[in-house]
């Protein structure tokens, strides 16, 4: 089974209320079994345009990470995120090759 991922670029305009929604997203993402790969750190972008923070999660599947976000817990997590953030999130099926 491929895993899943989401893939998150956002820029955060209030960051004290944005720290709200990571403590908020924590518990769901823990019971879907979320694991961060990448969270904010340094980038550079090469081509094209991008926003100020990236986020990848990884999932054991495809349909964890759909579930996880359509979950209570995330979407009030997500409550917290949208009026102080501007951001694209891709849900996205691994490669199995």
């Amino acid at each position: 089974m491929a895993k899943g991922y989401w893939i998150g670029h956002v820029d955060v305009d209030d960051m004290e209320t944005y720290k709200n929604y990571i403590a908020a997203n924590a518990a769901p993402l823990a019971e879907y079994g979320a694991k961060f790969l990448v969270r904010g750190g340094e980038q550079q972008v090469r081509e094209g345009h991008a926003r100020a923070r990236t986020v990848v999660l990884e999932f054991e599947s495809y349909e964890k990470a759909i579930e996880c976000y359509e979950s209570i817990g995330y979407q009030a997590a997500k409550d917290i995120r949208d009026p102080v953030s501007t951001g694209d999130l891709v849900i996205i099926e691994g490669y199995t090759g």
